[in-house]
């Protein structure tokens, strides 16, 4: 046992997904340029495992893969695969980062 509790490496920060690909339980292909696109609520998946971030069995809950579309890419604010996105797994992005005390939202013409 290294340093008497039991523990390899002696953090206790969790390691974190940098780059993860994305699983979802339906498809599209774009009209204009033939690429398979995920449609519904999107998982992050790291390839060359068989479970998303959050811990989903893919085949067991239907997933499909996408390996050429980053997590990055079906984000609603940036992301060019968004359109048929209907919603992002919350525990997949908790461990990709994303903060707890982010808000979905934006302030547009707050008061003085």
């Amino acid at each position: 046992m290294l340093g008497g509790h039991g523990r390899r490496g002696g953090g206790a920060v969790p390691n974190r997904v940098k780059n993860a690909s994305v699983a979802a339980p339906d498809e599209w292909t774009d009209p204009d340029d033939h690429v398979r696109a995920p449609a519904g609520e999107v998982h992050a998946w790291v390839p060359g495992t068989n479970q998303t971030v959050c811990g989903l069995p893919l085949a067991r809950a239907g997933l499909r893969r996408f390996p050429h579309i980053t997590w990055a890419d079906v984000q609603p604010a940036t992301g060019g695969y968004a359109d048929r996105v209907t919603g992002l797994c919350r525990r997949c992005a908790a461990g990709l980062g994303a903060r707890r005390d982010e808000k979905p939202w934006s302030r547009r013409d707050p008061r003085p």
